[in-house]
């Protein structure tokens, strides 16, 4: 029988690290390859499209080259895959049989260091989540750490609002309590299913609070976490520590795991001796109150388009600016010579996900903003030395984990050289004195270890270690000594050459070198022959013969071989050594570098703010505490970029009457016109602004006072959920519920037809009683409300809820067509009123619908007589004789038989009954209970008797 291949040496370590790691791809590093074998060869042969082959019968083989790896984790991860990478830990060439290899790191979507593996603009979030309780009123503890920066945010929040915070942080991997059947418990499957995310079980005992207690205890080498702001009790404590184990995990952390190498960085396929990978970078929990943000959640995100678009848009005028993605995001990034660091790109994206809430910081942005728009040269020499800066907030967590390259190395070096003109930048200015101070602080102590960076390395670095090359000459006396053998050796063996020669005379021999039979002495075959027949020198030793050579060495030779071999290697390794001490150096200030990272952060986004602002003439809104909302000129921030000139701007005024029954003072605006004319982007610019307002920025508009908002919720567009069993009615009206559950006085409101999935009564009954219930009371005001509606009939509480709802339409100018009807043109201007019509055939014929569906149409509505009687119920008296409020709400509508060619109607009719005449008789007030019965049983029977 033939041997089982899977039990050859090499195999078996190979299947006892696949055991270690389930659920991961295993890279097993052989030789020049990191080899994968079984189904993992099979599976990622086909995702990657390797060549698939066989290292014995029966037992298939796929690998990359390990020069390729980062390439090749990149697109594995992508994809979903979670990554385990086994280095070889010992040198091939010293050892005898197998070699041992250990798993050094697990690369997984939410723990992903490396350069190579990261986008420069967006997140790369690992949260952990532990549910408080169980049932409808449940709480999450939540826990969310940036292993590449060592960001480490904790927080708790109702189960039913995780997903909109798991989407606020850019959240790519989710890790949970491990369930028994070892599936995603169902509220976990929602999450990992909305926002598409890879989630990963743990072990419930690392979720125990005494276990996470002492996990965070030993992690930041404390005794107690009140030093954090945390208590024993914190509901995100157990998610804390699952987090940090799972960490310690992926990243070899623990005691006897071996230090990681990276294929870009040490030599080929062994391990760095001296640097130890840690979590240094680690910043200790902060806990965020909600108090300090905006609440704006995912549907919302998704609704105003902050992050990215569904759908591209092209540019009109093929000159200017082109948004393939035209969300808000993108316009900010793309703004000419703004966010020239990759941290500023990504705090951008985190600062309009999350809006301040407080006027004091959103002043202190407004004030940085506003210096360097009236500054110009300031604004030019702050972004000129924020792009010599480096992505250091990633750089310093590639140092802890032990995964820096020489180039991170040098590029560290070069960013924190730039703090001295930094700090004589903004110390000259007022507006940025915390941001000066915050410098200075860190400023003496990271200006030393740039100068030792700049010191040691060379100015343009090697990518890896393996042939040596980043430390310069005269740096270090047993390097130099080294190098001096390498270089000194050619001088020497030229010098060997000529003088064996003339003293065998043996002119045109040659001295050269193989991997394999190392420095030797080439003489040709006449040469050897001659030498031969007068018998070869005593210091000749033969080596190899070749066709027309042979090839011979000295004990001289052999000497100096040895030495220039190990001069190389002592070389290679002592550069390894104070490549070491350099990172050493650096990983005990990386708690500095973070708070140099974070500034350098928040400049960039400040001068790119800035600059958007004067590239655009955009304005600083005034920042007020009332709930107040007054927007002169506004503009939708992208549509202006995309559109130009051929924008029209719109005002809007809430909350600014002076008298109870005064329209302008209202909360609510009900949005009235045509499809097409603007209703929807006012509505979403508006919100934009807002959001824009509160992270600090100037604005597009020609004046805006805003009133501070807590949270921003839409209702915008039809969509469904039937993978969870919902209908778009369904998807509608719990949007809706959330934004009625949830909305306070402080609050934004956006609507964009609510009703629509149902029966035009239902809609509109709906409609009413929403419109009703937001536009609050003299008492208890609601929040600030923008209701774009085609519901005609609810223009009539403006009069009947005076002072709380105001109506806006979107103009439009009609004139006669060529057919006898109305043709129009979209103005794009919101002005005080209500619309008569929506213009909906007017729209479906710009769309292309069929000449003969649009006449028809046009008949139709032609015969159609709606009339809405509204009747105001009469204000009653409450218990305690105080007054109720009054409602209004709209009678059921009569809609009449349409006149026209004799056919069945599509339409509802309402025909004269007998019972009903004699219904309409009846003196309710004149009878007796006895003869009330006996009526209602007469109309019964005109009801049930055959028609004639």
């Amino acid at each position: 029988m033939p041997p089982d291949p899977r039990q050859t040496p090499a195999m078996q370590q190979y299947f006892r690290a696949k055991a270690a790691y389930p659920g991961c791809v295993l890279l097993f590093r052989m030789g020049d390859f990191y080899e994968m074998f079984d189904q993992d060869a099979v599976t990622v042969s086909k995702a990657l499209g390797l060549t698939l082959t066989q290292r014995t019968e029966g037992l298939p083989m796929a690998g990359v080259p390990h020069h390729q790896l980062e390439a090749y984790l990149a697109r594995l991860v992508n994809q979903g895959f979670r990554v385990a990478v086994a280095e070889q830990m010992q040198d091939p060439k010293e050892v005898k049989g197998l070699i041992e290899r250990r798993v050094t790191r697990v690369i997984t979507a939410g723990t992903r260091v490396d350069d190579a593996l990261l986008p420069d603009d967006s997140p790369c979030t690992l949260a952990c989540v532990c549910f408080i309780d169980a049932g409808e009123e449940s709480h999450a503890g939540v826990a969310c750490i940036e292993l590449s920066t060592g960001e480490f945010i904790i927080t708790d929040c109702p189960a039913a609002t995780l997903i909109d915070e798991l989407t606020r942080r850019g959240v790519s991997e989710l890790v949970y309590c491990q369930a028994a059947n070892d599936a995603p418990p169902p509220r976990i499957a929602r999450v990992l299913r909305a926002l598409n995310i890879s989630g990963t079980p743990r072990p419930s005992w690392q979720f125990r609070v005494d276990e996470a207690r002492r996990t965070l205890l030993a992690t930041y080498g404390v005794t107690t976490l009140a030093g954090f702001g945390l208590s024993d009790d914190d509901p995100a404590l157990p998610a804390a520590g699952a987090a940090i184990e799972y960490l310690k995990q992926t990243q070899a952390l623990s005691d006897d795991s071996p230090a990681p190498t990276s294929s870009s960085s040490l030599s080929a396929g062994t391990a760095s001796k001296s640097r130890r990978p840690s979590l240094a970078h680690l910043r200790p929990p902060r806990r965020e109150s909600p108090d300090e943000f905006c609440t704006i959640d995912a549907v919302s995100l998704r609704s105003l388009e902050i992050e990215r678009t569904l759908r591209g848009v092209q540019r009109p005028d093929p000159s200017g600016p082109r948004l393939t993605d035209p969300s808000l995001l993108a316009l900010l990034l793309s703004t000419p010579n703004a966010f020239v660091t990759p941290m500023g790109k990504r705090l951008v994206r985190e600062w309009l996900c999350r809006p301040l809430a407080r006027e004091a910081p959103i002043r202190a942005r407004q004030n940085c903003v506003k210096a360097l728009v009236a500054d110009r040269r300031m604004s030019d020499e702050l972004r000129g030395i924020l792009s010599e800066v480096q992505d250091v907030a990633r750089i310093a967590g590639r140092v802890a984990l032990a995964r820096a390259t020489p180039r991170d190395l040098v590029a560290l070096g070069k960013s924190l050289d730039r703090i001295p003109g930094l700090i004589d930048l903004t110390g000259a200015a007022p507006a940025f004195s915390f941001q000066a101070d915050t410098l200075r602080a860190v400023g003496e102590s990271l200006t030393l270890l740039a100068r030792t960076i700049r010191a040691s390395c060379v100015d343009s670095p090697p990518a890896h270690l393996r042939e040596g090359g980043l430390i310069k000459p005269s740096v270090d006396a047993a390097l130099d000594e080294a190098r001096g053998l390498q270089t000194d050796a050619d001088a020497w063996l030229i010098a060997y050459q000529e003088r064996f020669a003339a003293q065998h005379d043996l002119p045109g021999i040659k001295i050269g070198f193989t991997r394999v039979f190392g420095y030797y002495i080439e003489l040709s075959s006449s040469q050897a022959r001659g030498l031969a027949s007068r018998g070869i020198p005593a210091p000749l030793i033969r080596k190899q013969t070749l066709k027309n050579a042979e090839r011979f060495t000295t004990t001289e030779l052999a000497e100096l071989e040895a030495k220039i071999t190990s001069a190389e290697a002592r070389a290679l390794e002592r550069e390894r050594e104070l490549f070491d001490q350099l990172c050493v150096q650096a990983g005990t200030q990386t708690g500095a570098i973070a708070q140099f990272a974070r500034t350098s952060a928040e400049l960039d986004v400040l001068a790119g703010l800035a600059e958007r602002a004067h590239h655009r003439g955009w304005v600083c809104p005034e920042i007020t505490p009332s709930p107040v909302l007054t927007i002169h000129a506004g503009r939708h921030p992208v549509l202006e970029e995309i559109l130009g000139n051929n924008f029209v701007p719109n005002d809007i005024e809430l909350g600014q009457g002076s008298s109870s029954a005064d329209s302008s003072r209202a909360l609510l605006a009900l949005i009235t016109g045509p499809n097409m004319a603007g209703k929807s982007t006012f509505i979403r610019q508006t919100a934009l602004i807002i959001l824009l307002a509160q992270i600090g920025s100037f604005v597009p508009a020609d004046r805006a006072t805003i009133g501070l908002c807590d949270r921003i919720f839409t209702r915008i567009g039809a969509d469904d959920a039937l993978h969870a069993g919902q209908s778009t009615f369904m998807v509608e009206m719990t949007e809706t519920a959330n934004i009625l559950n949830h909305a306070t006085p402080r609050s934004l409101v956006i609507l964009d037809e609510i009703g629509r999935g149902t029966s035009t009564l239902d809609g509109l009954s709906l409609a009413w009683a929403v419109t009703e219930f937001l536009s609050g009371s003299d008492v208890a005001p609601g929040p600030r409300t923008l209701f774009a509606t085609h519901y005609h009939e609810l223009t009539e509480l403006e009069d009947q809820l005076a002072g709380r709802v105001k109506n806006l339409h979107v103009q439009v100018r009609e004139w006669p067509g060529e057919s006898g009807h109305g043709e129009i043109i979209f103005l794009h201007r919101i002005v005080p009123g209500r619309s008569d019509q929506s213009y909906g055939i007017h729209v479906a014929k710009l769309a292309g619908i069929p000449r003969g569906v649009i006449e028809r149409a046009r008949e139709v509505l032609g015969s159609l007589n709606v009339e809405h009687h509204m009747v105001r119920a009469d204000a009653g008296a409450a218990v305690g004789g105080a007054p109720r409020a009054s409602s209004s709400r709209p009678n059921v509508a009569a809609i009449t038989k349409p006149t026209g060619p004799s056919q069945m109607s599509l339409f509802t009719e309402y025909l004269n009954h007998p019972a009903i005449d004699q219904l309409r008789e009846l003196k309710l007030d004149a009878l007796t209970p006895m003869r009330a019965f006996d009526e209602l049983r007469r109309l019964q029977q005109l009801l049930d008797a055959p028609a004639h």
